[in-house]
This record gives structure tokens, sequence and C-alpha cells, in this order.
């Protein structure tokens, strides 16, 4: 039996903190994506759009509140560029 590992808001936030953005410990997946958002609006985080991209490939991994934070936050904001 294959065991996949979900993406939850701790992967998430590890990814964006990986990235240079600057997330609270305690942080819901909204508070991240909103601080990604508006750090990519204001100076870009390089590669960030990239990350969020590839992990929309794999929904069937991601927790439904992490989903919805990057569909209501980021993906508006990389359709506006």
């Amino acid at each position: 039996m294959m065991i996949a590992e979900l993406i939850d808001g701790e992967d998430f936030r590890q990814r964006l903190i990986a990235l240079g953005v600057h997330v609270p410990e305690e942080a819901c997946p909204e508070t991240c994506a909103r601080l990604a958002a508006g750090c990519h609006r204001t100076r870009g985080v390089e590669g960030l759009e990239a990350s969020i991209r590839e992990l929309m490939q794999h929904t069937e991994l991601m927790l439904p509140s992490v989903k919805a934070a990057i569909e209501a936050h980021l993906l508006p904001t990389f359709s506006g560029r």
C-alpha cells in the first residue's frame, strides 16, 4: 500500500519561508497566503509563482484549507501581473 503525504498548512508555510516570506509560526493557510500575496505585490518573491503552480498540480494531496487559501489570495495575484 502506498501512503502519500498530504500537503498541509505547515508544509505550505515552510515552502513560503524557504522562498523568503516571513510567516508567523502558528499562521493558518489563509494568513500564509495573504502574507505571501502581499509580499509578492510589494517586492516580488522570486520563485513564488512557480512554486504555487507546482503545488496546484497536486491538489488531490492538498488539504482543502490550503487549496482554498491559494485560490483566494495567490492565484488572483499572479493573474493580475
